[in-house]
């Protein structure tokens, strides 16, 4: 048996209580480059305890909808930022903390040009591209000390559009 997700748009207002939504809507606030680039500065709050900021590129292997969702992860130590290197939608997963678990889970459609940011703690599904190529930079912890907690569901949720 498997309980039904369905997708919803990534939005700003939609994803506030798991994190930022990284993007380039509306004016930006600077101009730099000799005007020729437009700065939308300081869109996602990063936050490491103990350790720092590192960037790395995944690849990860295009999903299909339906999918199957029978885990979801959490980096207590530090947010994790992914930012595609694609102008492809993707999948972003998450879910509310429910004293110590994960919540009802909620999916989102990423649009082309749209990263998410997910705070520290926050339960979230893995990387789902839904198109290859499946680049993306991430921007998350590097330190000592295990900063990666899995939660499997008894009953797997079925995403569709």
């Amino acid at each position: 048996m498997s309980r039904r997700i369905r997708t919803e748009p990534l939005t700003a207002g939609a994803f506030v209580t798991f994190g930022e939504v990284l993007e380039a809507r509306g004016d930006p606030d600077r101009v730099i480059n000799q005007g020729m680039c437009g700065r939308h500065h300081d869109r996602a709050r990063l936050d490491f305890g103990d350790g720092r900021a590192g960037i790395s590129v995944f690849d990860a292997q295009p999903r299909d909808l339906p999918y199957r969702l029978d885990m979801v992860e959490r980096h207590p130590a530090g947010s994790q930022a992914f930012v595609p290197m694609h102008r492809n939608p993707w999948l972003v997963i998450v879910a509310p903390d429910d004293a110590g678990i994960p919540g009802a889970p909620r999916a989102f459609v990423a649009d082309p040009g749209q990263g998410v940011n997910y705070r520290r703690g926050t339960w979230h599904g893995v990387l789902t591209p839904l198109a290859a190529p499946g680049l993306f930079s991430v921007i998350d912890r590097i330190g000592d000390g295990d900063n990666l907690e899995e939660h499997w569901f008894e009953t797997p949720f079925t995403v569709i559009s």
